[in-house]
């Protein structure tokens, strides 16, 4: 409900403050200061996303998942739309999401809430008519080992994580 309120209401908030400055400075400074936003917006953009990039190549390199990065660059992405849409508000709102440690700190709550659903959910990786599972189980043969069983798998000491693929036919 409270997306739809928002999508209603900010073009009519847009327009509002857009007659409101042109009121005081004229039309022609107006559509010049709304095109300057955008410019310098996504200039910033750029180098934001370069910086973001430059991150998450850094992390896979070095092993990890660069789930901060990915959130960051959805972020990003939102602001240059943002942007580039007329007006004032949308155009505050992508420049709050365009500075570093507003758009970090949200990339942290965005991930947490997502982790929270997925551990919530019981599943870890997708669900409906194909998709991919994991699952624990200790194989007793091994590529490592030829035929022969070896013991430590038959005890089921440690997880072994075998992934899948699967289609579901109708």
């Amino acid at each position: 409900m409270l997306w739809l309120l928002i999508f209603f209401l900010t073009p009519i908030a847009e327009m509002y403050l857009l007659i409101a400055v042109a009121g005081y400075i004229n039309a022609w400074p107006t559509i010049i200061l709304v095109m300057l936003t955008a410019v310098i917006g996504v200039a910033l953009l750029k180098r934001q996303g370069l910086a973001t990039l430059t991150r998450g190549m850094g992390r896979i390199d070095r092993g990890e998942v660069p789930a901060t990065e990915m959130a960051e660059g959805i972020l990003l992405a939102v602001a240059g739309a943002l942007l580039l849409t007329p007006g004032f508000v949308t155009d505050c709102v992508g420049f709050f999401l365009l500075f570093p440690p507003t758009r970090q700190a949200i990339a942290v709550v965005l991930l947490k809430r997502i982790e929270l659903r997925g551990m919530a959910g019981g599943f870890q990786h997708g669900s409906g008519d194909s998709g991919s599972f994991s699952r624990n189980f200790d194989p007793p043969f091994g590529p490592h080992n030829g035929d022969k069983p070896n013991p430590d798998h038959l005890r089921g000491d440690g997880p072994v994580v075998v992934e899948g693929d699967f289609e579901r036919k109708s």
